[in-house]
Formats: C-alpha cells, sequence, structure tokens
C-alpha cells in the first residue's frame, strides 16, 4: 500500500521556504504523494457544515488562508523529482474548466506526469455562489466539464454542446505527460459521487473515514462499478483516514485501499518533525 500525506498549507505558516523543506522532506521519507484541498475564498458563516471537522469550520488560523493548489503543485514540482502531486479536492464545478484543463495540463508537462486530479462538487454554497455558479446544478455541471476536460486531453480538436457549456472546435497542447489523460480521482460519499467515479474516474477518494466507513462505501462504488461494466481492477481507492496506525493500514489494506493519504496535522517546526518521523514509521509498516 502506498502512503502519502494530506497538507492544509495555510498562510501565514506556510512560507516559500517552509513548503520547499517540506516537499523535500516528504520525499526523502518514502511517501508517495502530497495532497492539497481547496477554497479560494472563505466565509463566517456558511449554510451547511464543513465536513471535516467535529464543529463544522474550517481550521484556519486568524488572518490566514489556503494557498492556490496549482500554483503550490508547481513550485514543490521544481522542487522534487518522485513525489506525486494529487487534489483532494478540486472544486471543479466552480471552476472555469478551460482554464483548469490548461493548468492542470501544464502541471504534468511541467512535473512529468505526476498529477493525480481530484475532484469533487463542494460543500461550500457560498463559495460556488461567489465563483458566479448556481448551487443546486453543480452536480450536472461538474459532468460537463469533466467530458470537456477529457477531450481537451486527449484529442487534437475538441469540441462540445451540453446544458451549461458550448465549445466551438479547439486545440489545447501540450497535452498531459500521462496517457490517456491525467488521472480523474472522484470524491465524495453520496451514490451520485459512485456514479460519477464509474463514469470518468480511475479512482476514488474519500476522506476522514474508518475502516468501517470504507467498506459500506465500496459496495455501493462496487454497484456503480458494475452497472459501467468496470471493476476495481482497473481502478483506485485512496483513502484519507480519521485516524492510521498498525492495525487500521492492516484493515483498509484488507478491504483492497492502494492509497492512504494521512494528515500532515500542524504545520508548526516541532510538530512537522516530531509527524514526519510518525509518517515514515507508518511507510515501513505499508510497504
Amino acid at each position: 500500500m502506498k502512503i502519502g500525506v494530506f497538507a492544509t498549507f495555510m498562510s501565514p505558516l506556510a512560507t516559500p521556504e517552509m513548503i520547499q523543506d517540506l516537499g523535500r522532506r516528504v520525499e526523502a521519507a518514502g511517501l508517495d504523494s502530497l495532497w492539497m484541498g481547496e477554497h479560494v475564498v472563505l466565509f463566517d458563516k456558511t449554510e451547511f457544515p464543513y465536513p471535516g471537522s467535529r464543529d463544522g469550520k474550517l481550521p484556519v488560523p486568524e488572518g490566514g488562508g489556503l494557498l492556490d493548489t496549482v500554483a503550490t503543485f508547481g513550485f514543490l514540482a521544481s522542487a522534487t523529482t518522485t513525489l506525486r502531486f494529487g487534489t483532494g479536492i478540486c472544486l471543479l464545478p466552480q471552476r472555469n474548466p478551460i482554464y483548469t484543463a490548461k493548468e492542470f495540463a501544464t502541471l504534468d508537462w511541467l512535473s512529468g506526469g505526476r498529477i493525480d486530479f481530484g475532484i469533487g462538487v463542494g460543500w461550500c454554497k457560498e463559495e460556488v455562489i461567489a465563483c458566479g455558479y448556481s448551487w443546486e446544478d453543480r452536480g450536472e455541471r461538474c459532468d460537463e466539464f469533466l467530458t470537456l476536460m477529457q477531450r481537451l486531453w486527449t484529442e487534437p480538436v475538441a469540441a462540445f454542446e451540453g446544458k451549461h457549456l458550448q465549445v466551438q472546435p479547439c486545440r489545447m497542447d501540450p497535452k498531459p505527460v500521462q496517457k490517456p489523460h491525467i488521472p480523474i480521482i472522484v470524491g465524495g460519499h453520496s451514490k451520485r459521487a459512485m456514479r460519477r467515479a464509474a463514469e470518468f474516474g480511475s479512482g476514488w477518494y474519500g476522506f476522514g473515514l474508518n475502516p468501517e466507513q470504507t467498506g459500506t462505501i465500496l459496495q455501493h462504488l462496487d454497484e456503480a462499478l458494475v452497472a459501467r461494466n468496470r471493476s476495481r481492477e482497473d481502478f483506485e481507492i485512496i483513502i484519507t483516514p480519521n485516524t492510521a496506525d498498525a492495525d487500521t493500514i492492516r484493515a483498509f489494506e484488507d478491504l483492497g485501499v492502494h492509497r492512504l493519504v494521512l494528515h500532515l496535522g500542524a504545520q508548526r517546526p516541532e510538530a512537522l518533525n516530531k509527524r514526519l518521523v510518525e509518517l515514515e514509521k507508518l511507510v515501513a509498516i505499508a510497504a
């Protein structure tokens, strides 16, 4: 099983020096990949709670914010040689899909094919609306965006006609290094997310789960894959668990999980040093 790390890079702690040093240390420790989440703007009050914390609030330091994934991955790619980078997740329905396709194709090109494109529809209604899109139709918009992006990444001349997008024949180069295109890893725990993963995905990403929860969701995923004449033989299961030790790693492995993306945690120097030692031990257990 592969072991990656989920880093919530936030200002002011996430300085250029800290990020570059961490990337090199993560790679040297034998970790497979580094993943980042995405929020472009934050709100003091939201209609729906943040699902990744007990109090429903995004844990952001006073006066701080999340760094952009594309810029940070580009910076990290220049400081590393083998470490993969994944979005966990890219909030695709609130982005411009043509710009997003270009940005990630360029990242894949410059990194030598080290990008995993994790996507989801998001939980923050206010953020979707602030980006100029409507909330209720974000799922069907996500599907159209994925269809267009796959065409832009693989076809010499791509076009699209849909409900939310109309794109005349156009060319996008360079294409991604990875073939047929950058792996699309679909996040989300709903049945619709399972269907989206089976239709578009090279894998599925579950966040904040224990082995028991994962096993239940994988049953629904298997049903969705069968409906598309697919199976998990050509499909990657990626989980960010609530906690991880030797026993939970083995439990996830027994479920067929291919990669665990473990929380980095606090980014103060003393906390980072301690956590990297712990992660290196977990890499050895999973090997």
